[in-house]
This record gives structure tokens, sequence and C-alpha cells, in this order.
């Protein structure tokens, strides 16, 4: 059964037990605690915590997602960026019983598939102060599994890894129960019953609810009885082109094989969606992707322009699933070949640094030596060879020109012959450990961030997020009044912000905001604050991202006076006191962000 069938199949099954059928969201999610969609789940969120559904109690889909939390170990037999999640919910429709009955009928009656085993959750095999070890075992799970069918032998007690933390920072979680097949986890199913806050603190649920969650990928495998999921037809064609276009064959290399046909896949889902390379956020992770897949391509002596062939494959096997791959094919192409050429001159640019550097470090035996680690030799061997290098020095190359380990290493081996083992490993060692260091800064600096997307507090940056308000003011008076923020990202060079529209801006348009902006600006109007209640905010129409937590009092920020006010927002801050000195407003370019979701980027010129 190929994955088309597999995936209309589970479609069909949950919508016979009658399930509302949803589409899968964007892989751009609305909640902010998140860069990526990377459950089925997290559209349905809001469900869980009481708010009303429109699809009824029981939906079920197939959502595309991206996980990069395990990007490094990409090129294994089972770690994925991109993939898709079968699921089947529940918002208080059903628990338990049914979710167990349905996983139970599909499985074992639909596809014919014998279980191995089942897992259920056990506080006992939680470790001490584990914020899930007061959690009551899971019995009726159990008991359950029994009732349907499965041997007691083959219902097995397990701790953590059978409790489902919140997706995000906070939210709806609970115990799960997992069916293994052919020894691989291939249905997840967690019962709601909790609310995580940030603190790990749990809160009853009520109702309770089901989110369950299978990969299309493993259970393709599964059914079509292959040993790995690269080896199903969601790969296969891919597979193919890959051998066809280095000229080698994958089981010689499935770890390059197997990174370049997953990233080329997260690219191609992520570029349909509007997310170019960049070094901020979802962009950084597209040139990540990207550069990994040029950067293995080169591994593997793969022609000029490989990327193109390969984005052509991955629209031939989605195309029918989501046809906005098929749509935006052009664009695709043309975002990714430019990072491909940017990516072409970096490497060249790191490997005549790489060069120069190794010629200018050549071992000068008068050189004190009191730097060189102290390796014991091996078989009369010294573990290093002149000059000595370190993996913070290759990783200083990485950070500055881009240029990856692997190819730094590969380089170094051409001009000073065969690393001995222990060196490589130990630059290998000093070289993660940097990395790590440097991905701590940034998790550091990610979560001091700013309020309202802002990098810093410095004057060309208030001045741009006082723009920002201007411009939104604009944007509804031009376009009208659906259009809201949906993100913004400001530094001192330029604004970024997202906002509700479905339709590509006319020069017209953009023009008619510059100059409701500039207008404000020559004006110079008063820029004030006053802090009330979230309902006196709302009662006089000021403008919020109502989604967000606010507290119990908020700034109200008002630009222009009681007779000629243009921009009313809730905000934290900092801005300028007067329109007056903000210069010149010009949008630089309008494109899409996401599904329904518009994207300016805008400067002030002095």
């Amino acid at each position: 059964m190929d994955s088309t069938k597999l995936r209309k199949l589970f479609l069909d099954f949950f919508r016979k037990y009658e399930h509302t059928i949803v589409s899968s969201s964007s892989l751009l999610p609305t909640d902010q605690s998140v860069l990526f969609t990377t459950a089925g789940m997290q559209q349905f969120k809001p469900y869980y915590l009481g708010e009303k559904s429109p699809y009824g109690n029981n939906v079920a889909s197939c959502q595309k997602c991206i996980r990069t939390s395990d990007i490094e170990e990409v090129g294994d037999e089972r770690h994925l960026t991109f993939f898709e999640m079968l699921g089947n919910f529940s918002f208080g429709g059903y628990f338990k019983e049914e979710a167990i009955k349905l996983a139970y009928n599909f499985i074992v009656k639909e596809l014919k598939l014998k279980i191995d085993y089942v897992t259920v959750f056990s506080p006992d095999k939680v470790i001490e102060g584990d914020w899930r070890k007061g959690v009551q075992e899971d019995k009726e799970s159990f008991e359950i599994w029994k009732k349907v069918g499965v041997p007691e032998k083959k219902i097995k007690k397990e701790g953590i890894d059978s409790f489902w933390g919140p997706t995000g920072d906070e939210g709806p979680c609970g115990p799960t129960t997992e069916i293994y097949i052919n020894g691989i986890e291939v249905w997840n199913i967690v019962f709601n019953e909790f609310f995580c806050d940030k603190d790990k603190s749990l809160k009853k649920l009520e109702p309770a609810g089901v989110d369950t969650g299978m990969g299309l990928e493993r259970l393709a495998m599964v059914v079509q009885k292959k040993e790995t999921i690269f080896e199903t037809d969601l790969f296969e064609s891919l597979i193919k082109e890959i051998e066809k276009l280095s000229e080698k064959k994958y089981k010689d290399y499935q770890k390059e094989f197997r990174i370049i046909a997953d990233h080329i896949k997260a690219s191609v889902f992520l570029a349909s969606e509007g997310v170019a390379p960049s070094n901020l956020a979802q962009g950084y992770v597209v040139r990540r992707l990207m550069r990994r897949v040029v950067r293995y391509g080169k591994l593997l002596k793969m022609s000029d322009d490989f990327i193109t062939p390969l984005i052509k494959i991955v629209v031939e096997i989605y195309k029918d699933v989501y046809p906005e791959l098929a749509k935006k094919h052009d664009e695709i192409i043309s975002i990714m070949r430019q990072e491909e050429e940017k990516f072409e001159k970096t490497l060249e640019k790191g490997l005549k640094i790489l060069s120069q550097e190794l010629r200018v470090r050549d071992y000068n035996p008068n050189k004190e030596t009191k730097d060189i680690p102290d390796i014991t030799p091996i078989d009369g061997i010294l573990a290093y060879t002149p000059p000595v290098l370190t993996g913070k020095w290759l990783f200083d190359i990485y950070q500055t020109f881009g240029f990856p380990l692997e190819l730094s290493l590969e380089e170094i081996e051409k001009m000073r012959g065969k690393m001995h083992r222990l060196e490589l490993e130990r630059v290998k060692k000093e070289f993660y450990k940097e990395m790590e260091k440097h991905q701590e800064l940034s998790r550091t600096a990610s979560a001091g961030m700013f309020k309202g997307g802002l990098a810093d507090a410095s004057l060309e940056t208030t001045k741009l997020h006082t723009a920002a308000h201007l411009m939104l003011a604009g944007l509804r008076k031009v376009l009208g009044k659906h259009i809201f923020q949906k993100g913004s990202n400001i530094t001192a060079e330029r604004l970024r912000f997202d906002f509700s529209h479905k339709e590509k801006m006319t020069p017209e348009q953009i023009k008619m905001v510059e100059d409701f902006v500039n207008e404000a600006i020559k004006k110079d109007l008063p820029v004030k604050f006053e802090e009330m209640t979230l309902d006196e905010a709302k009662k006089i129409n000021a403008m919020g991202v109502f989604e967000s937590k606010y507290g119990e009092k908020v700034k109200v920020y008002t630009i222009g006076p009681g007779d000629e006010i243009v921009s009313r927002e809730i905000c934290g801050g900092p801005h300028v006191e007067r329109t007056g000195i903000l210069g010149n407003f010009k949008i630089t370019k309008e494109e899409s962000s996401s599904s329904g979701i518009r994207r300016i980027k805008a400067i002030l010129e002095q």
C-alpha cells in the first residue's frame, strides 16, 4: 500500500467514525513559544482549554510538521526534520476506552498488522524529583488493552516516556499509551488530563481530551515491510535521483543521502510558505537546512545545481496532497537557488582562508610547545601532527565563513594527510563543545528578547517600533479592518511586520500606506501612553494581540492629539515622544509569510 492510499485510508476510517477531517495547518504556528508546527494537536490546542471547536468535538487530520531539535541526528534510520503526522483528537467527546478501541481496530482489523506490545504510564518508573512522579498509574488503559485483546504480558509499564509534556512552554498534557510494531513506536495516544504551567505544575483539565499522533513515514515503513523509512515510496524517487546526480550508490553513502533527502523536503515545504533563508528565527533554520544540503552534496561530489531536480521530485511526491507546492514551484526554486549560490561563495572564501591559515600555522620546531595538548603516544606515534589544530579554531572558521567542520577536516586531510584517530576525536569534541556554548548563548539571547519583537532598546530600533504602529494604522485604513498584527521583528536597521491579509498588495496600496505614515511623521504628532485595565483598553478600541496574555494593567500608546488620533495600541514600548524625529518611512518589500499572512519590510531614511 503506497503512502497516498495509506493517508486516505486513515482519514476515511475516522470519517466513518464521525470525525470531522481538518486540513493540515501552516508550518508556521500562531503559538509564539515554538518556531514551527511540530504536532497535529497544535492547531487544536485552544479547544482542549475550553474554547469551542468549530469542527465539533471529534476531529482527525494529516499534519505537516517540522522538528529541528534532533537535526544533528538526521542521517540515522529514523530521525527526520520534515514529516507528516496522522492523528485523531477529541475535546471532551470521548476518552480512553474509545481512543484505544479505535487505534486497535485501525491497526489490527483495518491494516491487518500484528502489535508487538503497548505501553502505559506508571509513576514507579519515574525518577524521584521529576514533575511527573505524583501522577497516578494509568490502570484504566491497562485494563482496556486487555479487554480489546492484547495479552497482559504485552502491556508494558513505562515512566516519563509514557507521559507527554506540553507543546511549547505550557499547555495540555497527560499520560500516553503507545503501540509498538516490529520494535518501533508507531502510534502515541495522549490523554490530556492536565494543564502544565511553565513551572511544571499540573492542574486537572475538565473535560479531559484525546490527542494522538502516528508518523506517516513510520507507518508506511511497517506496512510496506521496509527496513527503514528511507526505503518507502515517500523517499524512493528522491534516493534514486541522488544516486543519478552523484553517480554513487545509496548503500555506500546512506548518511549523506538521508540528510540530503530529508533536508531538501523540509526546505521545500518551508520555502512554499514564504520562509526565506536568513540569520533570524525560522529563516535561520531554512538557511541551516539548505547549507547542510549543499555541504553533503559537495561531499558526494554532486554536479552544480543539483538542488533544482531534487525540488522537482519533492513537488512530484506531494503535489496531490499539498497543491501549494506545485503553485509555488518557481518561487521555491528561486529562493533555494539564491541561497545555494550565496553559500557557494561563502564556501569558496572559507576555503581560501582555511588554506592560508594552515600554511601560516606550519610547525616551527623552535616555537614553544606548551600549548600542545598532552596526548599519550600510541605505538610510538604522537596523537597529533603539526600544526596542532583546535576545535575552537575550526569553530571560529565555521562561525565567520560558514565553512562546515566536515569540509574543513576533508581539506585539512588533503593538505596534511590522514589525521590520527585521537587527534580527530579531540578536535571534534572541542568543536562541538564550542557549538554547544554558542547555542546556549543564542537561547539566552532569545529568551531575553525585548517586548514586541525588538532586538534592543536603541534609538533607531525605538523609532522603527513607533513607525510600525503608524504602519498598522495605515494598513487598516488602506486595506480594511480585517488587518491585524501577526508578528514582528525590529532591529536598528529595519522593521519586519507580519499581518493578516490574503492578497499581494498593489504598488498603489503600498504607496498609500507610505504616504499615510509620512504624513503622520510630517505633522510631528505626540506619542503618549496611559496605564489601564484590559477592559478599559478594549472600550476605547485599542488594538492588541488578544490571544496574548496581558497582566491586570496594560499600557496603551496613543499617537496624535484627541481630535487627530491616528493610532492607539496596547504595547510594552519603548516609543519616541514625537513622530517628527522618525525620518522618511519607506516599504522595501511586501511578500507572503504563510497562508493568509503577508510580510512587510520597511526602513526609515534620515
